[in-house]
């Protein structure tokens, strides 16, 4: 039997947080790169697998599924050795992160890509760059880490919604935030400094996640850098 396929570029956000998952999970799977600055998400060949034309994506046997969060929930609940904690089958605790993850869509989101895109990345995907956008945007992202930080993180525990191992949550919003990595280290330690709490749970992320988390993040940092030079 093949491996379960995976069409992502570790640039983006949500491709980074399934291959995070897969690795941490023990899931046999394969990278399909979709480069996005080659505009490999653009071509035919791959609108058939994702008519949507954006990462990721996944194959899993002849089955296709777009859309990170949904790949999420499907991969937790497909695989039998995936730990209860990554979306548990409490329907209380899983619908507090489906909670999260809804609302990530339409706030941190669109506030760390935003943000990332209209102040420095633009020109990489052939758009100019749009300071009154890139402002808009990093409004909606600091008010999205203030709600992260008095909404979410106001219990004991060292991950969202003060539980003690991350869930799928935990990891589609900590790969958002590391978005900002594009802005340099000092801008995000600016941005996180008046939230102590959210800086020290990104770091519970990693630290859970390691190796993998810093792994698949390698390309977004060697990237930022090379753009800033």
């Amino acid at each position: 039997m093949g491996k379960l396929c995976l069409f992502v570029d570790r640039i983006s956000q949500p491709s980074r947080a399934i291959v995070i998952f897969c690795l941490a999970n023990g899931i046999a799977m394969e990278e399909s790169e979709v480069d996005l600055l080659k505009g490999d998400h653009k071509k035919a060949e791959y609108k058939a697998i994702n008519p949507m034309g954006l990462v990721p994506a996944i194959d899993d046997h002849g089955f296709y599924l777009f859309e990170s969060h949904a790949i999420l929930r499907y991969l937790s609940s497909a695989y039998p050795d995936v730990a209860d904690h990554w979306y548990p089958a409490d329907v209380k605790k899983r619908a507090q992160i489906d909670c999260i993850l809804d609302w990530h869509h339409t706030n941190l989101r669109p506030g760390s890509g935003g943000l990332t895109i209209n102040r420095v990345a633009a020109p990489l995907l052939g758009r100019p760059l749009d300071e009154k956008a890139a402002a808009e945007s990093e409004v909606l992202l600091k008010a999205s880490i203030k709600r992260i930080d008095t909404l979410w993180l106001n219990k004991e525990g060292s991950f969202l919604t003060g539980n003690e191992q991350p869930s799928i949550a935990d990891l589609s919003l900590a790969c958002e935030l590391m978005q900002v990595e594009f802005l340099g280290e000092e801008y995000k330690s600016e941005l996180l400094s008046p939230h102590p709490k959210v800086k020290h749970w990104l770091d519970a992320v990693e630290k859970a996640l390691a190796p993998h988390f810093g792994d698949v993040h390698q390309k977004l940092k060697a990237g930022a850098l090379a753009f800033r030079k």
